[in-house]
């Protein structure tokens, strides 16, 4: 019966309500998420902006912890959606079994650059800066990465519940960790009701619980209410074909977030020769942006296994017809985030960020410039998610490469040294010009070979 309803849900609910049915959850989960990460950073902003600009430092090496996580994620959900779409059990359990394999493998290697990498990591990004700086983001991001296993706990067994389309509890266990993540930095930042005081320190420890606490959530969710998977690691070995088609479609995501991270860094790099406080701007502006963007990666995770299922059903229509929703709903979260952007830039830096005058002035033109790229980006996002879902993960990576790594960082770096701060946001909207032109391209060359070849159900 189980399977039935499953069947009745992925094949048969009309498009628009499947794609909400199966995205709102998540979209509504990652708010709680981008909520947190808002919420986060406007505490740290209450110790000094020096905190604010060590917690931004940090991010090229959390977002790599998410891209090894979310692309092996990406791998591990399409493959079991086909797999429940053709009807093969066996082998949606053994994708299952093998993803939470590899993500113990990637929680080990993510520990072992926590305790090696973090110091020099720093020492790279903060020369000139103030020493505080170096101290306090060392402090936190040590923590972040060792004790990182709850991350990736949390990150299998969502993806798996994902794969099954039980969003719901996807969202129960994602609000779960990012209220507690929420209650607990005020507690841990400042030292309220009996906790010692500890800073940065208290953010990240506050950040590591929350994730444990949501991947214990998941996994007892998996046991319980997940009656299409079935994982048993009695005489578990690993096995080479299905984890090579996970990193098939998961490492080109990988990779692809990576770029990323190496873009981030590579910003920080630039900014901080310029002025520390346009390093806290830019860190600032990931914290504002995912706010309107996490709800359309939530869309995507809802995108993914339905594209993946009808893709494997042979049911093109409805493969044609979910596309065009999730554009739709993406459009209308980035309108909404460029709207904002435009309007109130000061009133979010200061109501959020405590933002000193000198942050006023760097930080009210440059979300002001850099929003303009968000009237393309909802586009290229949902093109992802399909390439991705068909198993074209290359193309995305291509998507990737080019906007991060070929146009933004030899843009930013070229305008950089024509008009310094006043110029360089403007290496967001000609990126993503380029990005649009590219995923045009790859979503023509993926409908003419892919999508239509299969039949017109």
């Amino acid at each position: 019966m189980e399977e039935l309803r499953q069947e009745n849900k992925m094949g048969v609910m009309p498009e628009g309500k499947l794609l909400m049915n199966m995205s709102l959850p998540m979209m509504l989960s990652m708010l709680v998420q981008a909520m947190y990460n808002i919420v986060d950073s406007s505490f740290v902003s209450r110790i000094s902006e020096n905190a604010l600009t060590a917690v931004s430092l940090a991010f090229p090496l959390q977002m790599l912890l998410i891209a090894i996580a979310g692309g092996t994620g990406v791998g591990v959900n399409s493959l079991l959606s086909k797999s429940l779409g053709e009807k093969n059990f066996k082998r949606a359990n053994q994708t299952a079994e093998n993803g939470v394999f590899l993500y113990l493998i990637s929680y080990l290697v993510s520990a072992i650059i926590g305790i090696v990498a973090v110091r020099p990591f720093y020492a790279s990004q903060v020369k000139g800066a103030p020493e505080e700086i170096m101290t306090m983001g060392v402090q936190y991001l040590t923590i972040v990465m060792v004790a990182s296993f709850g991350l990736y706990m949390q990150f299998i067994f969502e993806r798996i519940l994902q794969a099954t389309g039980r969003t719901f509890f996807t969202m129960v266990s994602q609000m779960i960790g990012a209220i507690i993540n929420i209650i607990l930095d005020p507690i841990l930042i400042f030292g309220l009701l009996g906790m010692p005081k500890m800073g940065v320190a208290g953010a990240a420890v506050a950040t590591v619980v929350g994730q444990i606490i949501a991947g214990f959530v998941a996994m007892i969710y998996n046991q319980k209410h997940n009656a299409d998977v079935h994982m048993s690691f009695k005489g578990f070995r690993p096995n080479r074909e299905i984890i090579g088609i996970i990193y098939k479609v998961g490492v080109p995501s990988i990779v692809m977030q990576s770029i990323g991270s190496v873009m981030t860094y590579g910003m920080n790099l630039i900014l901080v020769g310029l002025s520390a406080t346009g390093a806290a701007v830019f860190g600032v502006y990931f914290k504002l942006q995912s706010f309107f963007f996490m709800p359309v990666f939530g869309l995507n995770n809802g995108l993914i296994p339905i594209v993946a299922y009808n893709y494997g059903a042979k049911k093109k229509k409805r493969m044609i017809r979910s596309i065009k929703w999730g554009w739709l709903v993406a459009f209308c979260s980035t309108l909404l985030g460029f709207i904002v952007f435009e309007t109130i830039p000061d009133k979010l830096l200061i109501w959020l960020f405590d933002a000193s005058e000198n942050m006023l002035q760097i930080g009210v033109p440059a979300l002001r410039i850099i929003a303009v790229h968000f009237l393309m980006a909802w586009f290229c996002i949902v093109c992802g998610a399909v390439f991705q879902a068909v198993g074209n993960g290359m193309y995305s990576l291509y998507v990737s490469v080019a906007r991060q790594l070929i146009v933004l960082l030899p843009a930013a770096y070229i305008l950089a040294q024509i008009g310094g701060l006043d110029l360089i946001w403007w290496s967001f909207p000609i990126a993503e010009g380029m990005s649009l032109l590219i995923s045009s391209i790859c979503l023509h060359l993926t409908f003419k070979r892919v999508i239509k070849p299969l039949s017109n159900e």
